[in-house]
């Protein structure tokens, strides 16, 4: 079937059973990914079986919660940020901290807390490390009051509240930065997943060949009045899949070196008994331009 027949059925699809004039850029969206579709299918021999079976994954993906895994698995996820960092560019900004994936495991309404906080429960295993940094603009001055929404795994790779045998909220916290902008916490080292195994993004993956790891990260949404809100995540260096994230998730300036403090008066303060892991970046900022796509958007979330 040649463009110009699928042209003519489409034309027939938006003129059949008409009732109002609908959704102009729903209709523009619609017609051009069933275009491509089409196009698709007749390009590639897709058989109806294919095609219903293709369907049926996705219906048991969404099911599962499964789709906001397969986005960023499929590099859909990347190229959005990819398109955001263009559109940024040619807005006239230069600069900041590196974006990245958001993933599918944010949970919104941490607890809260001023300049410091720990975010395990103190019954989670694995090694401490401390994070602290400052929150600046791209004109280097401190954003007083910044808001640093952090969440991470745990030792086995799970995420509270989607992990039901982790307490509330393990892992997670809102830390607004102080005066100078600083913030700190306390937590425990995440490790490196593996997406859910049998899962419908493990399955899609087996097909096409790749492994569904992940390299350790912490996850981080950091805003403040007046600048654009960033998304972003540090991986954990030496990680095993550092460079091979399932998830494109890795980019240059977002790993940081992480040092070993041996300390005996560090420790002490903590209240342990041996050397623990810390970890300094600062995040940068961009102003709000109104010619600059949005960065904070709707999508769906967990809250607790």
């Amino acid at each position: 079937m040649d463009t110009k027949t699928i042209d003519q059925l489409l034309d027939r699809f938006e003129t059949t059973g008409v009732v109002g004039e609908g959704n102009p850029r729903i209709k523009a969206i619609t017609r051009r990914l069933v275009r491509d579709l089409m196009i698709a299918i007749e390009d590639l021999d897709i058989t109806s079986e294919e095609f219903w079976s293709g369907l049926n994954y996705f219906a048991e993906a969404g099911r599962n919660g499964e789709l906001g895994l397969i986005a960023p698995g499929i590099g859909l996820e990347h190229f959005l940020d990819l398109r955001l960092d263009e559109a940024e560019t040619k807005a006239g900004l230069q600069g900041g901290t590196p974006r990245t994936i958001e993933g599918p495991l944010y949970v919104a309404g941490a607890p809260v807390a001023q300049g410091e906080a720990r975010l395990d429960d103190g019954q989670t295993a694995g090694e401490v490390v401390v994070m602290q940094g400052v929150v600046r603009g791209t004109d280097g001055k401190p954003v007083a009051g910044a808001q640093v929404e952090v969440w991470h795994a745990n030792d086995k790779g799970g995420y509270s509240y989607f992990d039901t045998t982790q307490s509330a909220f393990n892992l997670r916290r809102t830390i607004v930065a102080d005066a100078q902008g600083r913030y700190k916490f306390r937590s425990v080292m995440p490790v490196g997943y593996s997406c859910p195994p049998g899962g419908a993004t493990e399955r899609l993956l087996q097909q096409l060949g790749r492994h569904g790891h992940r390299p350790a990260h912490i996850h981080f949404f950091v805003s403040a009045p007046g600048h654009r809100k960033l998304t972003t995540q540090i991986n954990i260096e030496n990680d095993p899949h550092l460079w091979d994230d399932f998830a494109f998730g890795t980019r240059d300036g977002l790993v940081p070196p992480v040092h070993t403090n041996a300390d005996r008066a560090a420790m002490n303060d903590l209240g342990v008994d041996k050397p623990f892991y810390e970890i300094r970046f600062d995040f940068t900022l961009h102003a709000e331009k109104a010619s600059a796509p949005a960065t904070d958007f709707a999508r769906p979330r967990a809250a607790a």
